[in-house]
């Protein structure tokens, strides 16, 4: 399975990145070493989108705090970029992406990521994965 996870990228051009404690949806607690991850500088955070594709080296569930009900998983990830993207992919341009039935992969992108700003760790599907191959 391939991920991509959406977080403040303090160096976008870095060969190793390191996030921790980073939020996860759709299956994101899953991600393992040796796994392909599509990194997204967040623009909330300054970012300009897609930047890289990697592979995890290091992956390891945050335990859940006592005494708390809900609380969302979280993994703290090291990854060693393997490509750099020919050009961001971002929210403007996965925003026209809304008809959340229509099976496309950046519309899957455009669900996952920006129905909420949060800065996340998510798995996608092999389509999804495939158009981001395309992008590098």
């Amino acid at each position: 399975m391939a991920f991509v996870i959406k977080a403040d990228v303090a160096e976008p051009y870095a060969k190793t990145s390191m996030f921790a404690a980073a939020a996860t949806m759709s299956g994101g607690r899953r991600i393992a070493e040796g796994d392909t991850v599509y990194v997204f500088a967040s623009e909330t955070e300054g970012g300009q989108g897609l930047v890289a594709r990697g592979v995890v080296t290091a992956a390891e569930a945050i335990p859940k705090m006592p005494g708390i009900a809900r609380q969302t998983p979280c993994v703290s990830v090291t990854i060693k970029r393997t490509a750099l993207a020919k050009r961001p992919l971002g929210r403007s341009d996965l925003k026209p992406f809304k008809d959340w039935k229509d099976g496309r992969p950046e519309t899957e992108l455009n669900f996952k990521f920006y129905r909420q700003a949060t800065n996340k760790i998510g798995g996608i599907s092999d389509e999804a994965a495939a158009f981001l191959g395309t992008l590098f």
